[in-house]
This record gives C-alpha cells, sequence and structure tokens, in this order.
C-alpha cells in the first residue's frame, strides 16, 4: 500500500459540515494500520485534546492543525470576504501559536466566521507548517481568477514567512475547478522552489457517508435535500482514501504524496503532555496563586485565618474542633491547596462585604470545618458528622471542587470582580456543545428529507429521549450476548448480563415495527442514528468560569458565544489540564430570601440570622410536615409534599434525609424509613457496629459518607480508601471490588499506602454478614446522596419554611417580585394567596410601590408588575407620589406624571384597576385619558419655557379638569380579560370562578399539572396523570390560532384553555376543528374532552376528542355577559369610503377579534362575510371608529 498521511480532515467539529466522527476515525486508523492521522477543522479547535486523546491511547501519533480564515485585516467588520488556508503544528510552539491565532480569530476578527490576518499569521509562523488549502485558498483563487502575478506574490509571502515548511497544496475531487488549476499550481510550485503536497478534503469517513454529510449540511443552511439552489459537495470524493487511492489521481506527480510522510515526520513533538492511556498530564503552572495581604506564606494566611473563624463561629473552641481543624489544614496544606482555600474564601469574603448573598455550600465542600470556620460555607458539619475525606484526602487524585450558590440578580458582580483580581485574560468563560439529540436527530432528518412533520412526529412520541436509536432497536443485544457467552470470569459475566438486560429493556417493539414497515420511517431513522450524538452549536456554561495563572488564550484557544469570549475545550477538558474550573452557580432561592429579609427589616426593623435562630424551631417543622411548602426550597413538588406529610420531619436531620431519599433509587426506601422514625416498623442493624453510623437514618443507609464510615469502623478502611472504594461501587469497577470486597471481609494491605487494614473477621463480624453488607452497599453506592450537599440544601429548605411560617406576606411578596417576567409563577402564588385566606389587592396608583408589597392583611400588585410598566417610568411616578403627595384624582396624576409616561402605560394602569380608588369606571377613564394626556403635555411644554404674559408675569398653571362621559362600566368579562392582559392573572376575579362548580364532574384541571417530581435528568414525573389519559375539564378559552397543516392545507387550531388554576393548551386538529369551529372563540366556557399529552421535553397538552358548549342558566348568561341562544347577532359594517390600504388594515384589525357574531361588510357594489365572525366588544367598536363613522356600523342583535 502507498504510503500517504492525510493533512487536510475535518471532524464531527467542523459543526454541521464535517461529518468525520473523532472516535470512528481512530477505530478505523487502528483496524487499517494507520500509524498518523491529523484534524483541520474549519476556523476553530474545539475537538483538538478530545482527538489527541483517542489518538495516543490508540497508540496513534497525532497532528493538530486548523484550517483558518484568512481576511485583508481581521478588525475590518465590513466585509466577509476570507481565503483558507491550513495550519499545522510541528511542535508545542507551533501549538501555542495556532492557539494564539485561533483565539485572536474569534475575539478580535469575528465578523461571520472567526479571521485573521496575514499579518498576524507572520507575527506566529515559528513551529508551524502551513499549507495553501483548497481551491477556496488564495492562491488557488487568484490562479483561477488569471490573476497568475498575484498568486506568485502571495505564495512567495508564504514561503518568506515559513520557508521550507510552506508547501502548495494540491487536491483532486473531480471538479473541474481543480482540473483546471492543477497545472497552474504545479508550475507555481516550480517557480518559486516550493514543494507540492497532495491532500483530500477529508469530510467523512467512508464514501456512502457522502449523504450523511449532505444531510448536515442541509440541517446547517435549514434546506432540504430536494432544493435545488443550496450549497452541496459536487462528488462523493470527500472520504479518506487509502493512500492508494490518492497515488492514482496524481500518477504524475509521486513527490505529493511521499510529501505527506515528509510533512507527518516533520511533527517531532505532540501538542499536548499526555500518558500511556491518552489522558492529560496536569500542568500546576496554571493553577492562579493567591498572594496574603500582610505578607504571610498562603499556608500561614490560611491557618490564621482559620484560627479567627474558629473563635468566631464556636466562642470556645472545643479538643474536637481543634484536631479537625488541624488534621484538615495539613492535608490541604500537604497537598498544596491552601491558595485554592484563599482564592475561593477571597471571592466570597467580598461579595458578603458587598451585600450579595451567598449559599450556605454545595457538594462535598460543605463537610470542611476549615471552609466553614473562614466562611466558605455556612453548616457546621461536626453537628451532621460530615466527613471531610470525601472532599479531600491524600488518596485523591482529581482537585477539590467548591461549588458556590449565588444570588441570581448580582451573580455577575462577582465573576466580574474575579476578572479584574486575575486579569481579564486569565478568566474566561467555558463552552459547552449542544448535541443531536435522538429525537431531535430524527425531526431534523425528516424535515431535511421531506417527510411530514405527523410522521415523524409518530416516532418521536414513543421515545423516551434517553435511549440512543441503537437501544432503541436493540442493535446491540446480539453482541452483548455474544460478549457474556464468550466471557470465562464470573463476575464480569454478571456484568455483562446486566448491561444486557439494559438494552432488552430499552428496545421499544413499538420504534421496531415502524421501522422494519415504512420504508420511509426506515431511511430517516437509519440516517438519524448516523448523525446522533454529532455537536450541532455551541453554547456557554451557565455557572463555569476558568481562572489561570498565566493568558488563557496562551494555553487553550479561545471562541465567542455572541457577546461572552468562552474557552474552545470543555470544563472536564479544561481541569484535566491543569487551571482552576470555579461553579458560579445562580440559585434563585437565594434571592428570595434576600428579598424577604429586606421586607421584614423594612415592615418590622427585624434584622434576621439565621445563626441566631437556628434550626430546631418547631413551627417552621409544624409547617412542612402539613405539606404547606409552596415556595419552600426542594421541597414544593406534589410528591415532596407527600413525603414531608408522611415524614413529619422534626430535625435538621430528617430534612437532610428527605432531601436525599426523594429521587430515583432511593425513593423504594421512603415508607420504611418513615415507618421506622414513627416507631411503626423495627429499626434493625446487620450488626452491632452498623448502630454507630446508621442510627441517624433509622438502620436505612442513605449517604455516601455512610458507605465510607462503614467501610472505616467495620473492616479498618482508612477514609481515603474506603472513598476510593466507594467510587469502584458507583461506577460498577468489578476487578476493583473483588480485590476489596476480600480485605473487606478477611483484612489485607491497603493499596494505596500499604497500612494493615483489619478487616470485619477481625472485628467479630462473620464472614457471611461481612459478605451481605458489602453487597448491600454495592447496589446502595450507585444512588447513594452525598449528606454535605444535601445539609447545605435542607438548611435552605429551613430557612425558606421559617419565614414562610412567620412572615407569609414578605416570603410570598419576594417569591413574586424575583419572577415577575414570569406569568404562570405570578399566577400561582396569587393563587396561592387567595387558597390562604390572604387578600391580594389590584394595582393602585396611591398604594402600589414598584413592586409587590405587604399592605395590611394582604399582598398589593405593584405597578411594575404589569405588562408594558417599565421599572424606571413607575420609579419615576412613585418618586413625583412620595414628593409632592398622593394624586387627588385622575387629572391630577395625568398632569403631574404625563412626561413619564406614555399613552399605552396609562391605558395599561387603567385596564389593570391602578384608578379603580378614584371612584370613577374604567370605561370612563379610557375615553378621556387621550385628551388629558395631550393636554398635559402641552401644559408641561409650555410650563418647561417659562412663557410670560404680555403684562409681564409668568402665567400660573393650569389645573386639569374633566368631564366624564356617562357610560356603563365594560361588562365582567371584558373588564376581566383586560385587567389578565395586564397583570397575567385575574385579581379582581376570575370569569371561570362563577362556573367552575359546573366542572366538578371532570377528571382534570390545571392545578394537577404542578404535582410532580423530577427524576436525575431533570425529567418530569406526574403523580396524578399518565401520558395519553382520557381527560375532561373545563374552562374559559383565553385565545386561541388558527393554522393549517402541512400535509393537507386542512384548518386545525391550537386553543389556549384556562380554569381558576391556571392554563393549558389544547389542540384541535382538523377533523375536530371542522366539527367544532363554531365553538372556538375568546372567552368561550366550554366543556373539552381528549387525551393528555405529556411528551417529554414540551409543556403538557390536551390533543381534543371533544367540545361542548357551556349551557349556563340564562340569569348567569346576563350577567356575565354570555349571549342567550338563538338567532345569530351580526355586524354590518359600511367600509365603501376606505382607501385599499385602509380597508387591507380593517380586515387585519378584524382577525384579532374572533368570535361568534355574525360581521358582513359591504365595499362598493360587493358584499363579504367575514370567516368565523368577531367578538363584539368595546374593543372592538374602540377600533372600528378609527376607520368607519358611525353610521357605517350597524349591529343586529
Amino acid at each position: 500500500m502507498t504510503d500517504f498521511v492525510h493533512l487536510h480532515l475535518h471532524t464531527e467539529y467542523s459543526l454541521l459540515d464535517g461529518a468525520c466522527k473523532i472516535d470512528n476515525l481512530i477505530d478505523y486508523c487502528k483496524e487499517n494500520g494507520i500509524d498518523t492521522v491529523c484534524m483541520t477543522d474549519h476556523g476553530n479547535m474545539y475537538g483538538t485534546l478530545h482527538f489527541a486523546e483517542k489518538a495516543a491511547a490508540a497508540g496513534l501519533k497525532y497532528i493538530i492543525g486548523c484550517e483558518f480564515y484568512v481576511t485583508k485585516d481581521m478588525h475590518d467588520k465590513t466585509s466577509n470576504i476570507s481565503e483558507h488556508l491550513i495550519l499545522l503544528a510541528r511542535n508545542k510552539a507551533g501549538y501555542k501559536n495556532l492557539v494564539q491565532l485561533d483565539s485572536m480569530a474569534f475575539v478580535d476578527g469575528f465578523y461571520y466566521k472567526p479571521k485573521i490576518d496575514y499579518k498576524v499569521l507572520k507575527e506566529h509562523s515559528e513551529g508551524v507548517i502551513c499549507l495553501s488549502a483548497c481551491v477556496a485558498g488564495g492562491i488557488p483563487r487568484r490562479l483561477l481568477s488569471g490573476d497568475y502575478e498575484g498568486a506568485k506574490e502571495l505564495a512567495l509571502y508564504l514561503k518568506g514567512v515559513f520557508g521550507e515548511d510552506f508547501y502548495i497544496e494540491i487536491q483532486n475531487h473531480g471538479l473541474d475547478e481543480e482540473k483546471r488549476v492543477l497545472p497552474l499550481l504545479v508550475r507555481l510550485a516550480d517557480d518559486i522552489g516550493v514543494e507540492l503536497v497532495a491532500t483530500n478534503d477529508v469530510h467523512y469517513l467512508n464514501r456512502e457517508d457522502s449523504e450523511m454529510q449532505d444531510v448536515l449540511m442541509c440541517i446547517q443552511m435549514k434546506k432540504t435535500l430536494d432544493d435545488p439552489k443550496r450549497m452541496k459537495f459536487e462528488t462523493q470524493e470527500f472520504y479518506f482514501k487509502s493512500g492508494d487511492e490518492m497515488a492514482d489521481l496524481f500518477p504524475n506527480l509521486p513527490r505529493a504524496i511521499s510529501n505527506t510522510r515528509v510533512i507527518a515526520d516533520k511533527v517531532t513533538e505532540p501538542a499536548f503532555n499526555l500518558d500511556k492511556k491518552g489522558y492529560p498530564i496536569r500542568d500546576t503552572s496554571l493553577i492562579p496563586g493567591y498572594t496574603p495581604p500582610d505578607g504571610s506564606t498562603p499556608e500561614q494566611y490560611l491557618r490564621k485565618l482559620t484560627d479567627e473563624g474558629l473563635l468566631r463561629r464556636y466562642g470556645t473552641v472545643t479538643q474536637r474542633e481543634r484536631e479537625r481543624a488541624d488534621y484538615e489544614l495539613g492535608v490541604i496544606c500537604s497537598m498544596g491547596y491552601a491558595e485554592y482555600y484563599l482564592i475561593v474564601w477571597d471571592f466570597i469574603n467580598w461579595s458578603r462585604e458587598q451585600g450579595i448573598p451567598v449559599g450556605p455550600g454545595r457538594g462535598s465542600g460543605v463537610s470542611s470545618i476549615v471552609a466553614y470556620s473562614i466562611g466558605i460555607t455556612d453548616v457546621e458539619p461536626l453537628q451532621y458528622d460530615l466527613l471531610f475525606e470525601r472532599f479531600l484526602n491524600p488518596d485523591r487524585v482529581s482537585m477539590p471542587d467548591f461549588d458556590i450558590d449565588f444570588c441570581t440578580d448580582r451573580r455577575e458582580e462577582t465573576i466580574e470582580y474575579v476578572r479584574n483580581k486575575y486579569h481579564p485574560e486569565n478568566v474566561c468563560q467555558i463552552v459547552t456543545f449542544g448535541t443531536m439529540a435522538a429525537k431531535n436527530s430524527i425531526k431534523d432528518v425528516g424535515r431535511v428529507m421531506r417527510v411530514p412533520y405527523s410522521e415523524t412526529d409518530r416516532l418521536t412520541k414513543i421515545m423516551d429521549g434517553k435511549t440512543s436509536i441503537s437501544d432503541l432497536l436493540g442493535l446491540n443485544i446480539e453482541k452483548t450476548r455474544k460478549k457474556m457467552e464468550a466471557e470465562a470470569d464470573e463476575d464480569k459475566r454478571k456484568s455483562i448480563e446486566d448491561k444486557l438486560n439494559e438494552l432488552k429493556l430499552a428496545r421499544n417493539s413499538e420504534f421496531c415495527e415502524l421501522y422494519e414497515n415504512d420504508a420511509t420511517l426506515h431511511s430517516v431513522i437509519d440516517m438519524a442514528r448516523k448523525i446522533e450524538g454529532m455537536p450541532r452549536q455551541t453554547g456557554m456554561h451557565a455557572a463555569g468560569v476558568v481562572i489561570c495563572r498565566k493568558k488563557i488564550a496562551d494555553n487553550v484557544p479561545l471562541s465567542r458565544n455572541g457577546e461572552f469570549i468562552t474557552t474552545q475545550f470543555v470544563a472536564k477538558e479544561i481541569e484535566a489540564l491543569g487551571m482552576l474550573k470555579m461553579d458560579f452557580l445562580a440559585l434563585v432561592t437565594l434571592t428570595d430570601i434576600k428579598k424577604c429579609i429586606d421586607y421584614i427589616k423594612e415592615d418590622y426593623g427585624i434584622d434576621i440570622d439565621f445563626n441566631k435562630i437556628g434550626y430546631t424551631d418547631a413551627g417552621a417543622y409544624e409547617l412542612i410536615s402539613e405539606g404547606d411548602t409552596d415556595g419552600v426550597f426542594q421541597l414544593e413538588a406534589g410528591g415532596m409534599k407527600k413525603f414531608m406529610r408522611q415524614l413529619k420531619p422534626d430535625t435538621l436531620e430528617d430534612l437532610i434525609a428527605g432531601v436525599s431519599l426523594y429521587r430515583p433509587g432511593p425513593m423504594k426506601f421512603i415508607d420504611s424509613f418513615c415507618n421506622r422514625k414513627h416507631g411503626l416498623e423495627e429499626i434493625s442493624y446487620d450488626c452491632p457496629q452498623e448502630e454507630k453510623i446508621l442510627k441517624v437514618t433509622y438502620g436505612i443507609p442513605v449517604y455516601q459518607e455512610q458507605v465510607m464510615q462503614i467501610f472505616q469502623y467495620l473492616a479498618g478502611f482508612s477514609l481515603g480508601e474506603a472513598d476510593l472504594v466507594r467510587r469502584a461501587m458507583g461506577k460498577k469497577d468489578k476487578k476493583t471490588l473483588l480485590a476489596q470486597k476480600d480485605k473487606f471481609i478477611n483484612g489485607g494491605t491497603s493499596d494505596v499506602n500499604g497500612s494493615h487494614i483489619d478487616g470485619c473477621i477481625k472485628n467479630g463480624i462473620s464472614a457471611e454478614v461481612a459478605a451481605k453488607i458489602f453487597a448491600d452497599m454495592e447496589g446502595f453506592a450507585s444512588y447513594a446522596f452525598n449528606k454535605s450537599h444535601a445539609a447545605a440544601y435542607a438548611t435552605l429548605a429551613y430557612q425558606t419554611a421559617w419565614l414562610k411560617k412567620y412572615y407569609i406576606k414578605e416570603f410570598i411578596c419576594g417569591l413574586l417580585n424575583n419572577r415577575l417576567n414570569k406569568i404562570d409563577e405570578i399566577t400561582k402564588y396569587v393563587l396561592y394567596l387567595k387558597d390562604k385566606g390572604l387578600k391580594v389587592f389590584p394595582p393602585d396608583i396611591n398604594r402600589s410601590k414598584t413592586v409587590f408589597s405587604v399592605e395590611n392583611d394582604g399582598v398589593r400588585f405593584g405597578l411594575s408588575a404589569m405588562r408594558g410598566t417599565g421599572q424606571d417610568a413607575i420609579d419615576l411616578v412613585i418618586n413625583e407620589r412620595n414628593e409632592h403627595g398622593l394624586f387627588a384624582d385622575f387629572p391630577d396624576f395625568i398632569q403631574r406624571c404625563a412626561m413619564m409616561l406614555n399613552k399605552r402605560m396609562i391605558e395599561g394602569l387603567i385596564y389593570a384597576g391602578a384608578f379603580d380608588s378614584m371612584g370613577v369606571k374604567r370605561a370612563q377613564l379610557i375615553l378621556v385619558y387621550d385628551g388629558l394626556y395631550q393636554r398635559a403635555s402641552g401644559m408641561a411644554k409650555q410650563k418647561s419655557s417659562a412663557q410670560i404674559s404680555l403684562f409681564g408675569d409668568i402665567i400660573e398653571e393650569e389645573k386639569l379638569t374633566v368631564v366624564y362621559p356617562d357610560v356603563p362600566e365594560y361588562d365582567l368579562n371584558e373588564k376581566l380579560a383586560k385587567e389578565k392582559e395586564m397583570l397575567g392573572v385575574y385579581v379582581s376575579g376570575h370569569p371561570f370562578e362563577k362556573y367552575a362548580g359546573s366542572f366538578a364532574d371532570c377528571n382534570f384541571n390545571t392545578g394537577m399539572l404542578d404535582d410532580y417530581t423530577e427524576d436525575d435528568d431533570g425529567e418530569r414525573v406526574y403523580n396524578e396523570l399518565k401520558d395519553g389519559m382520557q381527560v375532561t375539564m373545563g374552562g374559559i378559552i383565553t385565545s386561541f390560532k388558527k393554522t393549517v397543516t402541512k400535509r393537507t392545507g386542512a384548518h386545525m387550531a391550537f386553543i389556549e384553555l384556562e380554569d381558576v388554576y391556571g392554563g393549558v393548551e389544547c389542540v384541535a386538529f382538523p377533523a375536530i376543528y371542522e366539527r367544532c369551529r363554531g365553538l372556538i372563540a375568546t372567552d368561550k366556557i366550554v366543556r373539552v374532552a381528549g387525551k393528555l399529552d405529556l411528551t417529554s421535553g414540551k409543556e403538557p397538552s390536551v390533543i381534543l376528542d371533544r367540545i361542548t358548549a357551556f349551557e349556563e342558566p340564562a340569569s348567569a348568561g346576563a350577567e356575565g355577559g354570555q349571549s342567550a341562544p338563538g338567532k345569530r347577532a351580526v355586524l354590518w359594517l359600511n367600509a365603501s369610503r376606505l382607501s385599499e390600504g385602509d380597508f387591507d388594515e380593517l380586515l387585519s384589525m378584524l382577525g384579532n377579534y374572533d368570535g361568534e357574531t355574525g360581521c358582513n361588510i359591504k365595499r362598493g357594489e360587493k358584499r363579504f362575510r367575514l370567516d368565523g365572525g368577531v367578538n363584539y366588544c368595546r374593543g372592538l367598536l374602540a377600533e372600528l371608529s378609527m376607520f368607519l363613522s358611525e353610521e357605517d356600523i350597524v349591529y343586529l342583535g
């Protein structure tokens, strides 16, 4: 076989363009005896470390490169013209230059694409090999345009920059441009004395993968395969060809083939320092340092802070606390993590000084008494038996990891402080990748292939969203079965058998049936399986921030996510290289607590300090035990409420256990745990020694720390080694566990430090009992919870419960004001207040604050809590009220505030009821506010110019007055509809409230959608509802959207149906829509029946089978504004005098008032009937008056 090295290759990280998966590529090379492999993705280096790790692990030589976009001036943001250029790293210096160039391309040169220019290229050429690229390169482009001298000038420039490391690249994919340019490239190379190199522009591994790459490009460009205008590769030659195939393409240029090996041999040093297994060797020089302000060493300063903190926390420091602190300091300092502790302490301490709420901790770091003493965490670890070794021990290889929760509103301030403290070039946020998930792959492929959405929807609805397409089809079952049958080792065989059983359960027979019997879906699934898992786009880590001692762009490439700069490597890779990754997490509960405490201080003058209050208040636990936990951290879900009522916690230990148990896996112990707590079930232990460990959880193991303690107390393991065994159990590492099992039972020598392990037998525990305990731990460890993390979150649960118990109005105000843009949440908590008998007052111009506020025995809406009112404008209004007194009446308000608000805001305040206390109807205010506003604006302008009268006196300010028209108030439904439009929730009433009793026989209401739990993947599991169940409900149609199906063009509708608890979308497909279209109207009370759709990844909905009108008593109809049955009312409009433009606008406006009143339009000699009818109401009449005179509007009721 001809020796050939591919030097131009695009992996899946050439996003939605390259289709050459790194894992498959490395396997292919290994299977085919290829010893060197290179990657050159388009404009980025996202996949380089992953590529290097895989290649090194397989024993292959790897070459890191990039196909750069080069332009004349990378800082010019007016031109999108660029040329391709291949750059390869010869050594570490070359790799560093590639990293710097690609970082500059994203940070400074990004305009549609990341670009560099020839100037910076020259400055970063050391250790770099340059190839002239494909026909999109600068040299081929010039040659194809007839500019030989221009091409020669550029080639000479690049030769001057790179010397013998510059090569003229030639390709042959059967393209006309390549055939025309090839002899010119050969001539040019000979003219200037530069070597040729042959490449194939590899975008996929095998020829047959060309269709996959074509599909990816269509997904990227939102095109379909049959679109004749889309960009596509003209041939199927962009695959990973053999050396012989490449030699056949260039029979007269053998040197171009052999030069690939010459170039590969020039790569004398790998880009990354990797071990034999392909893992990065951590560069400790990248970890940031901390310089103590007093000139001491970091170790001395940490000890000083700890000593001061112990006195502050404990008052009198006991021997137990002192010994624990000394032990931890010894471990921390000996392992070189004193500076890490100080870095974390510094930004947390700064945040607290600035009044930024910081969480009590999260994760295993809560176990550290040093962290507690210096203020990193806020949970006393000894009281709850939290193990430091779970966080840090001498046997641990990876760095410790403090994840910190910050107030949502002010987290960015802390990140900015860190950025400035350690220099902006040394601090950066971290990239993430969105991948082609199974469901989305099928949807995307279906769209590209023009398969009707309804067909792919059939597929995705029967997928669970977690299982891969291959496993849904059961494609790995037979291979796994053969592997199991061939395995001689019993433990390994059992492990493979477990995997086989999982695969059997994952196989979806319905999915397989569609695959086997539907040729179209068969093709879609096959293609989706190929692209599944590929990266689709980049994003930014929600919390991750990398801090480096050195300039980040010198060590890892940077990318861009909108205005934010991120790394190109993911968090795991960043940490593996040696940089410090911190998670600055935003926790909305901290903001809730802060707001509530501020309101308590404002209303009562009381400072709330939970360090003084403690965590033993019976009232807080009583609230939790009653399941009254709406808004309480971690305890709000319906299933958790039920658990708390069953558990009836009365200590923080109970809450810690509750937080830990309410998850898939340990949930099965909930009943037994509760029964044991309440004396309904005997508490038992496998051996007496377990009682010391499991007594706090009533003999049931709940925590990871308990697994470690069992190994320590029963068998004599060190806690460090016990943690390693716990990890092996969690990973189901059978080989490690088999060796540890013998030591656990019989004793032996530590693998970590060579010390002696006694074993259970020596401690009086029989081999049989010890074996049972080990087996139980092995099964339990995979879902055991971190007690330190649970303790921190139980602390927040208690704090929110306590605040709710004693300051419910302030607490709910905090929740509401932290969710002003989340209407569903506003509705939920407003309804909760009403359910608790607390009043919810509407916005009031003389009483409301900017946001929700406590008022007497209730909560009042804030003026900025309405749609369309900006907080800045409302702040001006309230400042005016505070400085110059309450508004005497509506004209007084307009006169004083006209320059602060626009007319739309004033209209919104009227509809929201903000002026109801002035004793004027909303309908009257709507008719006069525009005129008052115009007069007030004119008076304000006159006042600002300080006009002087003819007699030299300043004109006195005129007082606005108004005579209100004698009109009736809006009917109840219209009034409430406008109110809800502004507030997002009905406050002064609910249009469905008086009808709710008539639907008591229905089996569904929207309140049931709040009763769910979430599994580890965030998927909702509803406690009373199931996907596909038949439901009936009553409600009011608040809005609907008509559309047509793509396949048949038939009409259908999406209907928003609301009851007193909330809203749900109802879908009326064409058959139902045609039958019930007359009933689909805004403000219509209806009864519906259908199937509940709880498909993962989207909001719940009801697929309608039936809609029926609600027949109310005649008296109710009169009161509620519903039309009495009988002949249909008709609205006649004479639009004969309107221009074509105004007529179109009229029709568009009428489309916003769908309803049951017929609408006929006269236009000259023609008559039109509006499809579906209109909602005859004041709003419609007001808008009609802008188009038509009064005599042109006739209503026949």
